[in-house]
């Protein structure tokens, strides 16, 4: 499966990929290290004097690499300006190499002097220079003492790079991990400030590309990239003035077992609000009356047989199956009809786990599992998923042939080529049932109005999460429904 990308991309990188591209602006491009070392500083000032007007101390915590140089040049210009400055050093200045020896050297001009890593924090904002993207191994001694002390001060934080401790490419914390109040990144986007548990750590992100030229990002052979609202446009183009219904794809859900008929009502839902022109599902005939009552612009199946479901097929562009379908002999026999039948197949819920059970491959079809659905679906445990969720997003889509969507903090969307977007929206009040219901709708919807899998997956994606955060505005926790409410906002007209 291949995609052709329409629209402009936002890249993310790992650290390796990082250090190329400051290699690049400096061997290539005559940008001298200390150059992007004083850029980055000055940008990180700005960025604290800004937040933190009111400040009038500031603890800078430095390590031995450039990422303490980068707090070297914060504390000259922090001093200069009439701040009070603490810089704890982790390494002697005198022990420094490069530019961040030129950096301490700089600021010791001043004639100040570094502290102790014992020393009281005494700063109303502290800076966190101590390890940057080269960080590889759990954090100890008195880098993981000092990282313990700076999160218990209760002061607010400034990450610069990233914040201290936490995986550049995963986003998982090695050991312990400073949790900033805000983070300004350099050069490029890295991976692990968006997903895994980024969210815990980074605070608010700030990137400035430092003034370094857009050359330095070509043909650097980058597969993974971050979603950014902008895009729904470059997907959803204006309709034609003759659009009917039958263009707009007949989307067909199955499931709503006993007891879970709601599930496949929300997927229904959001299909509709997504824009799909027919909307049915097959439920239980005991749940057939339930759709109409709440959305009367559904149509409701009661399937007990097979013969009954193949009609309903004969009808269908689009096939979603999971919501509510529960794992029972009627659940497994649906299962296998959908799978078998060859119209486009977005999967979800218990559909996954008995993909689980007998896996399959076959073409033009959407997995959308949550962390423990693929740890199932790759014989593993949900902390390996975790440890790195652009690897399992990707094993997945190898292993099935399929677009996957891994959900979570930073959701990301795997193609089978190599290619993985994440989206960066979405908030913890969506953390509710439905709401992997109505993402499954609603992907399905637009994979029926001529999407290729991968782009209705990115496009449901993220505007499930717009419509999320716009539903989440003042509120502690949201229902699906809200979400769906949400979606005509959200999307283009």
């Amino acid at each position: 499966m291949t995609h052709v990308r329409h629209y402009p991309i936002c890249p993310l990188y790992r650290a390796a990929e990082v250090r190329e591209l400051d290699r690049r602006a400096i061997e290539e491009h005559g940008i001298a290290g200390y150059t992007l070392m004083q850029r980055a500083g000055t940008r990180a000032f700005a960025v604290l004097r800004a937040r933190w007007p009111e400040a009038r101390a500031v603890t800078i915590c430095c390590g031995g690499g450039n990422n303490g140089g980068d707090g070297y040049v914060l504390a000259n210009l922090a001093q200069t300006a009439g701040l009070a400055v603490q810089l704890i050093a982790m390494k002697s200045p005198e022990e420094l190499t490069g530019e961040a020896r030129k950096a301490a050297g700089d600021w010791l001009a001043l004639g100040s002097q570094p502290e102790s890593p014992e020393e009281r924090l005494r700063g109303d904002v502290i800076v966190d220079a101590l390890l940057g993207t080269g960080l590889e191994r759990v954090v100890r001694d008195d880098y993981a003492r000092l990282i313990v002390r700076i999160n218990d001060s209760a002061r607010p934080v400034l990450a610069i790079d990233l914040p201290s401790g936490l995986a550049a490419d995963t986003g998982m914390p090695l050991g312990h991990c400073v949790k900033a109040s805000a983070t300004v990144t350099f050069i490029g986007r890295k991976r692990g400030l968006y997903t895994g548990r980024a969210g815990r750590y980074c605070g608010e992100l700030v990137y400035d590309d430092l003034g370094t030229p857009p050359e330095i990002h070509r043909d650097m052979g980058v597969r993974d990239h971050l979603l950014a609202p902008g895009q729904l446009g470059d997907w959803l183009r204006p309709r034609p003035a003759d659009t009917h219904k039958g263009m707009l794809g007949r989307l067909l859900v199955i499931g709503g077992n006993h007891g879970m008929g709601g599930a496949a009502v929300l997927a229904a839902r959001a299909a509709l609000y997504g824009g799909s022109g027919l909307v049915s599902i097959a439920t239980r005939a005991a749940h057939a009356g339930l759709a109409p009552a709440v959305q009367p612009e559904i149509m409701s199946h009661g399937v007990e047989s097979m013969e009954a479901l193949d009609s309903l097929l004969e009808a269908t562009d689009v096939v979603t199956i999971g919501p509510g379908l529960g794992r029972d002999d009627w659940a497994r026999a649906l299962w296998r009809r959908a799978i078998e039948q060859g119209r486009p197949l977005v999967v979800d819920a218990d559909a996954l786990n008995l993909l689980a059970e007998a896996p399959t491959r076959r073409e033009r079809w959407i997995l959308t599992p949550h962390p423990g659905e693929a740890a199932r679906l790759l014989d593993t445990g949900v902390a390996d998923i975790q440890a790195d969720r652009f690897a399992a997003a990707s094993r997945l889509a190898e292993r099935f042939d399929a677009v996957v969507v891994l959900k979570g903090h930073g959701s990301l969307i795997a193609d089978t080529d190599g290619t993985v977007a994440l989206c960066p929206c979405g908030n913890p009040a969506m953390a509710t049932a439905g709401m992997g219901d109505a993402l499954t709708g609603l992907i399905a919807a637009l994979l029926g109005q001529g999407l290729t899998p991968f782009d209705a997956a990115c496009c449901g994606v993220l505007a499930h999460a717009l419509a999320g955060d716009r539903a989440a505005r003042g509120r502690r926790q949201i229902l699906a429904s809200d979400l769906i409410n949400q979606l005509p906002a959200i999307l283009p007209a």
